[in-house]
This record gives structure tokens, sequence and C-alpha cells, in this order.
């Protein structure tokens, strides 16, 4: 999956492994302690990285305590932006974070700065009608997709927290940021997610987002039916605060 071509452009990238995968267009609040990731933030509020931008890789293996090597984290991951971030006592932040586009990871500087620095390159989607040339069969396709993706969001949401309403993504997104959207309010396993990411064919991932979305919805609706004196079932979708390096 990683872009290979010996033109694509390379660039410097300060990262920031987690335990869960960022997707393009979502937000991902971090909570910021370790004094590396404080030295991250300060840069990127004053401008010693520019544009306010970071990459975000998933780890491989939740037991990791310090990465320093490409097996270390999936070598896919999705540039994020910081919109806001607030100071708290001692020096640790909370922030804001938008993810803005795909990279491929090609190396790690574990020594010019106190956090890691990643070699990159972008790594855009392949056109929506593949390899056939035929747009409008293509648009059609990812329209019928659309649709049915949305309906399992509906379902999903409403398996997932009937009370609390349903955010749905503005009917003009395009099929490959909607993908993306509708995944992010689905607890997915990090491997499902770090698939999404990976997957550069937007219908295709589209129709897997939908997959997913069914999936889940049917293991909600499962939860729900199961006493609430049994034990919490939920471990191991994913959720709850992405665990760090920091």
């Amino acid at each position: 999956m990683a872009d290979t071509r010996p033109d694509a452009a390379r660039e410097a990238l300060p990262l920031f492994p987690l335990q869960t995968v960022l997707l393009p267009g979502t937000s991902l609040p971090l909570h910021v302690f370790e004094p590396r990731y404080r030295q991250l933030t300060a840069d990127l509020l004053t401008g010693a990285v520019p544009d306010r931008t970071f990459g975000v890789v998933a780890l491989r293996s939740p037991l990791l305590r310090e990465v320093d090597d490409l097996d270390h984290v999936h070598t896919i991951g999705c540039a994020a932006r910081l919109e806001e971030a607030k100071p708290l006592p001692d020096g640790r932040y909370d922030l804001t974070t938008t993810g803005m586009r795909r990279f491929v990871l090609h190396d790690i500087d574990t020594r010019s700065a106190p956090y890691l620095i990643g070699t990159v390159s972008r790594l855009d989607d392949l056109p929506l009608a593949g390899e056939s040339d035929d747009d409008e069969a293509a648009e059609e396709a990812a329209s019928r997709l659309g649709d049915l993706a949305r309906a399992a969001h509906r379902r999903y949401c409403d398996a997932a927290w009937p009370d609390e309403g349903r955010r749905t993504p503005p009917s003009d997104t395009d099929p490959a940021t909607l993908s993306y959207l509708l995944a992010a309010d689905c607890r997915l396993p990090l491997t499902d997610r770090q698939a999404l990411l990976e997957q550069r064919a937007p219908l295709p991932r589209l129709r897997e987002v939908c997959r997913l979305l069914n999936r889940e919805a049917g293991f909600r609706s499962l939860l729900r039916a199961v006493p609430t004196s049994l034990p919490d079932m939920d471990g191991g979708t994913g959720a709850g605060t992405a665990r760090s390096l920091n």
C-alpha cells in the first residue's frame, strides 16, 4: 500500500504515535502530558513546526512503550492540524485536532528533536472510476453506495446511542470523505480503522464502511438485549481515550 514512486515528494513531519487511527476530515482530542509532546505542542503553537501540522501513526502493539523503528508503527498515517490548545496546570494541554491527509512513513528520526520526526510522502486516493474511466457509472455507484452507507450509519447510531440524536454528514459530501465521516462515529477496532485508512479506492472503502457499520449495529443491538448485570462486553472495540506514548 505504500507509495514507492521515485518522484513522490518527501517532507519532514513530527509524529505522535497513538493506539488509535486518525481518519481524514475527522476530529481527535488529545491530552498531552509527557514533556516531549508538550514541546511538540509548544512548537506547533509558536510556528517552529509550520502550519500547526503533525502526523498521527498507529502503534502496532498496545504493549509498546517506545517507538524507534518503522516496525513499531503502521506506516500509513494521517496528518493532523492543531485547531485548539487549552493549557492546563503543570504544563499539560488538552488539544483539539483534525485529520487532513494521508501519508506514507518512510523513515523515523529519533535524534533531531525531543519528539519523533518522520520522513513522509503524501498518499492520495485513486480516481473514483478506478481503471474503467467510466465516470458516470462510478458516480451512480457512489450515489447508491452512499445511500446504503448512510442507512447503515442510521442503524448504528440508533443502536449505539438511541437517546442522543444523530450526526449526519451534509448531503453534498463527496464519496471519499463520506466514508471517513461515517466510520468516525463507529467504535471500530484499530485494525478495521487502519484498513480503511490504507484503502485508496473510494468506492471499495465506502462499501467496506457500509459493511462495518451494519456489523457493529448488529453487535450493539445484541449488547442492549443483554441484562445490565453482566460484565461490560464492549472491550476491544477501540472505544475510549486514545492511548499514546505521551
